[in-house]
Parts: C-alpha cells; sequence; structure tokens
C-alpha cells in the first residue's frame, strides 16, 4: 500500500469513475485499476461496487477513504509548511472566493490583514462549482471557503458570519421605488431577474419564498449579485438580491432597494476542512474578515 495508492483511490471515490480520474493523471484506466485493486488485496475486503454507470464504495471503501483523506490532507498540509519554512516565508492563506465577495465582503479586511500581517501570502481563488470548492478544502488545496452557508457536507466545517436580509431592487423611477418595504406576496406576478442558477443563495430565496406560499416569476438569469443590480439600476428589470456590505443607501441614487423583511435571511460564512487544523495565518484572516462582518445584517443597505 502506498500514498500513491491512496490518493487515487480517494480520487475515484469523489470523482466516482475511474476513467475520468484516469483522464486527470494523464493515465489508463487500467493503471488507475491496479491501485484500487493492490488496496483491496491489501485489505482483504471490496473497496468499489462497480455500476453501469461508474462506482462507488463500499461501505469498507467509505471508511478507508474517509481516513486516507484526513492523512493524506495533513500530510499536505505539513509538506507545504516545511516548504515554506526553508523558503523563509512566515505563511499563506489560500481562499476560495470571487470579485463580487472580495469587493462587497472582504476589501477592509483584507487591507487590515496585510498591515497587521505583511508577511504572509494571501492567495485569491475562484472555483467553478460548490463541489469543487469542498473537494478543494477536503484536500488541502485550498485553507478557506467564503460560501453561502447551506447543507451539511461530510467532511467540511461551515460557520455563518453574517445574515443577510433580502431587498428589492428597482430603478428610481419604479413604481414600487417609493415603498418603505414590502412584503413577499406583493410581488407576486412581479417578473425578476434570476440569482446565479442553481446557487446555494437561489436555492435559500427559493426556499424562504416557499416557506411563505410564495413562488416568483423569472425572465433573466445572472452570474453574479452585482449584475442583477446593475440590470435593474439600468431598468432592465428587477432583482431580489441580499444586502450586501456597500449598497447605495436607500432613497437616494437611480438604485432605489426596498426591504423584504418577511424573508429569512441569507446566512454567508466561511467553510473549512477543520476549524482546529487551521493553520494560524488561515485562522487569523478568518477572524479579521468576520470582525468587518460582524453586524452587517443590520447596515448591509447602509
Amino acid at each position: 500500500m502506498t500514498l500513491d495508492d491512496l490518493r487515487v483511490f480517494v480520487a475515484v471515490c469523489r470523482a466516482g469513475s475511474l476513467s475520468s480520474v484516469a483522464r486527470d493523471l494523464g493515465c489508463t484506466q487500467s493503471a488507475v485499476s491496479q491501485h484500487v485493486k493492490r488496496l483491496e488485496r491489501e485489505t482483504g475486503v471490496a473497496l468499489l461496487e462497480r455500476l453501469p454507470r461508474g462506482v462507488v464504495p463500499t461501505q469498507a471503501g467509505r471508511i478507508l477513504e474517509a481516513a486516507a483523506a484526513e492523512g493524506i490532507s495533513g500530510l499536505d498540509l505539513a509538506v507545504r509548511q516545511l516548504r515554506d519554512l526553508l523558503a523563509g516565508h512566515s505563511g499563506y492563506v489560500r481562499v476560495a472566493t470571487g470579485a463580487t465577495t472580495v469587493r462587497h465582503f472582504m476589501s477592509e479586511a483584507v487591507v487590515a490583514f496585510r498591515r497587521r500581517h505583511p508577511e504572509v501570502n494571501l492567495e485569491f481563488r475562484t472555483v467553478s462549482s460548490g463541489r469543487g470548492t469542498f473537494d478543494a478544502l477536503a484536500d488541502g488545496t485550498l485553507d478557506l471557503a467564503w460560501i453561502t452557508v447551506g447543507s451539511p457536507v461530510r467532511g467540511i466545517e461551515q460557520r455563518t458570519v453574517a445574515e443577510l436580509p433580502w431587498l428589492l431592487a428597482v430603478p428610481a423611477d419604479d413604481p414600487l421605488a417609493g415603498r418603505p418595504h414590502l412584503d413577499a406576496p406583493d410581488l407576486t406576478g412581479v417578473r425578476l431577474i434570476r440569482l446565479p442558477p442553481n446557487s446555494t443563495s437561489a436555492v435559500h430565496l427559493d426556499a424562504a419564498c416557499a416557506e411563505l406560499g410564495v413562488r416568483f416569476t423569472y425572465d433573466t438569469s445572472v452570474a453574479d449579485w452585482d449584475t442583477a443590480l446593475l440590470l435593474a439600476e439600468l431598468g432592465v428589470g428587477r432583482a431580489v438580491v441580499p444586502a450586501v456590505p456597500g449598497l447605495p443607501i436607500p432613497g437616494t441614487g437611480e438604485l432605489r432597494l426596498v426591504p423584504l423583511p418577511g424573508l429569512r435571511p441569507l446566512p454567508v460564512g466561511w467553510a473549512v476542512r477543520r476549524w482546529d487544523s487551521l493553520s494560524p495565518p488561515a485562522r487569523a484572516f478568518a477572524h479579521t474578515v468576520a470582525e468587518f462582518r460582524t453586524g452587517i445584517a443590520g447596515a448591509g443597505a447602509g
């Protein structure tokens, strides 16, 4: 049993496919299969169940996958720390996020963190999917990820930093722009700009509406909250968005923001593999962001 055997096995369990892992590694499917067979010979149990399309770990396979992933992640972290030590660096923090998140949630914290810890390297990465983000956290490729907090994910800890109220964004000349607030049923039949399809925030909004027996009608989809706000300001449509920091003060400018107090707020915060295994620089950065973001629910639109 080798470390490579375990790495390949964990990759197969996560991908659910021998051929997919083979493509990623640039080898044959047979070579990937040999890693798994070697583990099965040494453990004496079947680790994968072959299905018509792909594979899934058996009960024994799930036990080995969890232990192997934990051990590999710890080893990778130790190796990176040793390399940093040899290179004379004092640490690094790798964060999964996007431009919208950095602009609205982290700009002040990044400046403060750089002043407090000038020797630490900050690295921001964009990950194409939530699943990819959680996999990167689990295998140690990332230290932190800023997420919309959602359902529990095996092997990942989520921590809410703030809860964002929902707002209706409309142009200043919209008939709804002068309302002090709106109830969700007031938007029945109103066509809206849709948040990123299949995103956790969109799922949360749909669930919050369902709790009130309300279904929104959508006619446009966007990739991020900033685009939804821009289209609303241009008069292309109306958008229900979370009260992210830095939005205009309601009642001023070309964009008007009408509170929707009846909708359950959107929780946002950090995802990590394990809080107690975070490096000191990563823990310091997470705390710095939380320091600046605590209480934004009450001032998100101000």
